[in-house]
């Protein structure tokens, strides 16, 4: 299949074809009929997967400023391909220019923060609808995220905005037991903790964001942005702050859920855990495959977008997210939008 999005076009169908026809770029499949793009107004082609590209279109490309990503099937990151047409150098300076200025990088952190919130109270309102139990603390705890989402306008210092966040995740975790309906006993959750988990929940949320981090790395780098210059988390050698800041309002909306679908409808057992050391534990080889194969399923369900006029698979929304931020950055939008789930 392939999406349009934002005078991006991405490509998942494996082993397409794509070609070079009189401007336009041509899609070809065994099992689809062809479909055309013209490729004035395209800034980039982005294939996920085995997908085979000419070497017309790739000379194209190159000479008309359209970018060419490749990613495996999985979204990792594989290559870029610009032309010297490219605004990529711009929208790194852009990047870079943003941190520079504190307003603007408390600005976009601010964003980050209220998307988070925003879901958090999303999944709390979710379970309340969906199954009617214990509703009341559920309910105080929405109100008290309500608060905490009230107090991000008027944070005025990064220290400030990161304790709104850890009074708002403290709260969110401290009824995240209460979303466990069956398996309770082994799925025990008291509190997040992590380096190293000390419970399954907390191993298999913790294994799950690693995971996505990756997809926002891959996001970005496709975006044309550094992944390791961020505006929340603190710049540090070999730290992806920029896909850790994307992916913060996103941990409720998409691993929250999942890994809550996972202890509850029985995929993930028990017995797909082990623990190491003192009080560690961690997915086994047969949790890990499990996990990842859900993961990937979940990630080719589709949510609708603001951006897109139809669905699309919730596997592209770091990237429609990467690019709401590159528009930020570069002015072409008044400011960073948060993805929120309804």
């Amino acid at each position: 299949m392939s999406y349009e999005l934002n005078n991006t076009i991405y490509i998942t169908l494996e082993h397409a074809h794509l070609r070079l026809s009189n401007e336009n770029l041509v899609i070809e499949h065994p099992d689809s009929s062809l479909r055309y793009v013209p490729l004035h107004h395209l800034e980039a082609i982005v294939l996920l997967g085995n997908i085979q590209v000419s070497s017309p279109l790739i000379a194209y490309c190159a000479a008309n400023g359209v970018a060419l990503v490749w990613m495996d099937q999985y979204g990792r990151f594989r290559g870029r391909l610009e032309g010297v047409e490219s605004g990529n150098v711009m929208l790194r300076r852009a990047q870079h220019l943003a941190l520079s200025d504190p307003e603007r990088t408390l600005s976009l952190a601010k964003q980050f923060i209220a998307g988070k919130i925003q879901n958090q109270i999303q999944v709390l309102n979710r379970h309340i609808r969906e199954y009617l139990q214990n509703a009341a603390p559920l309910e105080r705890a929405v109100e008290q995220l309500g608060r905490y989402l009230e107090q991000v306008p008027d944070a005025r210092t990064l220290d400030d905005l990161r304790g709104v966040e850890g009074g708002a995740s403290r709260v969110y975790f401290g009824h995240f037991d209460r979303l466990i309906r069956v398996q309770r006993e082994a799925f025990r959750f008291q509190g997040r903790n992590r380096r190293p988990p000390q419970d399954r929940t907390n191993a298999l949320l913790s294994f799950l964001y690693t995971v996505y981090c990756q997809d926002y790395c891959s996001a970005a780098q496709a975006a044309g942005l550094d992944y390791q210059v961020g505006y929340l988390h603190a710049l540090r050698s070999g730290r992806p702050a920029l896909a850790l800041d994307l992916m913060e309002e996103m941990r409720p909306a998409f691993i929250d859920r999942l890994a809550l679908r996972l202890i509850n409808q029985g995929q993930v057992r028990a017995d797909h855990f082990e623990s190491r050391g003192a009080n560690a534990v961690y997915l086994n080889p047969a949790g890990r495959r499990l996990v990842l194969q859900a993961y990937q399923e979940r990630k080719r369900e589709t949510v609708q977008h603001p951006d897109a006029a139809e669905p699309v698979p919730w596997g592209l929304i770091p990237h429609l997210q990467a690019r709401r931020l590159a528009r930020a950055l570069r002015g072409d939008a008044p400011y960073y939008e948060p993805f929120i789930i309804r």
